[in-house]
């Protein structure tokens, strides 16, 4: 039996920054455990590169149960498997939501998450090559940057959204989050910069910082009513590792719930029928799942100098001399945020890029074309994770329920509206040959409908599944602490109240941050 003072589950954005923060402490031993291997490939490294994961080996690929309000499709959820999680093989968006997120976390109960409180936090783990401001920090492990060789046609799209209404935005983490404008990314010199790269492996050197890898955590140790460590899998053997002060979860929006439902924690009734003893009976465990549904359109553009010709040698020379050029893109290179009804913040964020871009890049175009896509962040539809039995080596049971709520449907249709009128501005005309999604015979609002039930995806921000609240009301409390169990926390997107309006990566590297902060407080 190995021992250690802290052991993190999870060695993505929020675990990986957690276990970093933690073992600064040189009298503390921290074990990073993580499922999959190393992010040190050049997929990963390249930020064009990041769609050639999916469904790759580090790749998790997991699929919703049959959608309900999107005629039954199964719907492909990518959740990275390596160091870094998906801060390893996201879209290097850096966005962290809007103020009134975290003022609407604060007045439903999650105490010390107010805009004001949090937003030292985010400026604490961020190098911002703009330098610092009252909005933005430097000398933290992510670095974030303006784009090394931004698209002109990125630069097109920003200036139709400017020319259709809405106000230029340099900045959508400062004062305001309405406009449109570049968005800056986490990244460094042109490649990738994961939790891995900024917060775990400066630090290897640290005795007291121990990462294991391709090790599969398949349940927690609880004995009366605390954790005492975890129950692993490693090259086909299986061990017992000891916590001696806490165990944190870090595993995500799926893998957190599902970690504590096998371990028997989670609603009564179906760990039940699973066969799994019940410790807690919390049925806010896997519940309130939240994402940001995104559809896209898709134009023929006569442009040259897309990403269509990311693969030419001349494009592959500059990336590998320079790390600048088509491969320095992280695809979604233009940004925005807009209202289409009257909420607090904007409901819908535009994303743009220099390609063509549908079904997870997994379909092809024959001709240069660029996207427009509406990720709709002021999503209100829940749906749940379950256990689909009680092996831990099953993937989780994931039900979105996108479009449950009649509002989020209003708002995607209006959305689209929007990105055509976009499209149709002078900014835009002379880089559109055609619309290829969701094409001319899509006219009415009934056939916007009908195409959005049929063909939209989602932008990877899958949370909530473990929220912080009340013990009636979520699954930890506002200092991260499981309900009903001792010695056990979380600390990833599952314990947003509500999912941010905008990129989820951000708030879960903040919430690692946060984790840090209170369990030092706590001076266990």
């Amino acid at each position: 039996m190995e021992s250690y003072d802290y052991i993190v589950v999870g060695a993505g954005s929020a675990g990986a920054v957690l276990a970093s923060r933690l073992s600064e402490d040189p009298d503390v031993r921290v074990l990073l455990v993580e499922a999959g291997g190393s992010h040190l490939d050049p997929a990963v490294q390249t930020p064009a590169a990041f769609p050639q994961l999916f469904k790759s080996p580090v790749d998790w690929e997991f699929y919703t149960e049959p959608e309900p309000h999107l005629g039954g499709r199964r719907v492909f959820q990518p959740r990275a498997k390596m160091v870094g999680g998906c801060s390893s093989m996201n879209a290097m968006v850096y966005i962290r939501g809007s103020r009134h997120d975290f003022d609407q976390w604060a007045d439903d109960g999650a105490k010390g998450w107010s805009y004001d409180e949090v937003l030292p936090l985010f400026k604490r783990s961020e190098n911002n090559e703009r330098g610092a401001d009252d909005y933005h920090g430097t000398g933290g492990g992510l670095n974030v940057a303006d784009q090394r060789s931004p698209n002109a046609v990125s630069q097109a799209i920003v200036a139709a959204a400017i020319e259709s209404g809405l106000p230029a935005n340099s900045d959508f983490n400062g004062a305001d989050q309405v406009g449109a404008g570049l968005l800056q990314v986490t990244q460094k010199g042109g490649i990738r910069c994961s939790t891995a790269d900024g917060f775990i492996d400066p630090h290897r050197g640290r005795l007291n910082l121990i990462v294991m890898e391709n090790t599969v955590v398949e349940r927690l140790a609880i004995e009366n009513d605390h954790c005492t460590g975890i129950y692993v899998k490693r090259a086909g053997q299986s061990a017992f590792l000891r916590a001696d002060r806490e165990v944190i979860l870090s595993a995500g929006a799926f893998g957190s719930p599902h970690l504590l439902m096998l371990s028997g924690i989670g609603p009564a009734d179906h760990l039940s029928q699973h066969g799994v003893s019940i410790v807690v009976d919390n049925p806010n465990v896997g519940s309130h799942l939240m994402d940001h549904p995104f559809y896209l359109l898709n134009f023929e553009t006569p442009a040259t100098g897309t990403l269509a010709d990311a693969l030419t040698p001349e494009s592959v020379a500059q990336y590998e001399t320079h790390q600048t050029g088509l491969l320095s893109s992280n695809i979604a290179e233009a940004g925005g945020f807009f209202h289409t009804r009257d909420d607090a913040a904007p409901d819908q964020q535009l994303m743009g890029g220099p390609t063509y871009f549908n079904a997870h890049g997994f379909d092809t175009y024959p001709r240069p074309a660029f996207f427009l896509g509406a990720s709709m962040v002021g999503a209100r539809s829940t749906g749940v994770v379950r256990l689909r039995n009680g092996d831990p080596a099953a993937k989780p049971s994931i039900l979105f329920n996108y479009f449950a709520d009649p509002l989020d449907m209003t708002s995607m249709v209006s959305a689209v509206e929007r990105l055509r009128d976009i499209a149709s501005q002078p900014a835009l005309r002379e880089y559109v040959v055609a619309e290829i999604h969701p094409g001319a015979d899509v006219v009415t609002r009934a056939d916007i409908e009908e195409n959005i039930r049929r063909t939209v995806e989602h932008t990877y921000h899958a949370s909530c599944t473990a929220r912080i609240g009340s013990e009636t009301t979520g699954v930890v409390d506002p200092e991260l602490r499981v309900h009903g169990v001792t010695g056990l926390r979380i600390a990833d997107a599952s314990v947003f109240p509500r999912i941010p309006h905008g990129n989820t990566n951000a708030a879960a590297l903040m919430v690692g941050e946060r984790a840090a902060s209170l369990i030092a407080a706590s001076g266990d």
